[in-house]
């Protein structure tokens, strides 16, 4: 049997339990962490819940300078400069 998921390993893991993209021995290491880790399981849930919210969002519900603000960071991130 392999080793417990520690709660670092399960942070830089949610995206891929999230997308289906895990092997099913590290979905079960996952899933069995949630079962006796509180806050990993609200860590999953906040990240499912802000992914719900954020692809609920259109472009007219930002406020113009919020929508360049957050281009712009993404910009420079993609570049390297955020």
């Amino acid at each position: 049997m392999a080793a417990e998921l520690t709660c670092k390993e399960l942070v830089e893991l949610v995206t891929e339990y999230l997308d289906g993209a895990m092997t099913s021995e590290e979905l079960e290491r996952f899933e069995e962490h949630l079962v006796y880790c509180g806050p990993c399981a609200t860590h999953v849930e906040q990240m499912r819940e802000t992914i719900r919210v954020a692809g609920a969002l259109r472009e007219e519900d930002l406020d113009p300078a919020v929508a360049e603000g957050l281009l712009a960071a993404f910009r420079g991130w993609r570049q390297g400069t955020a």
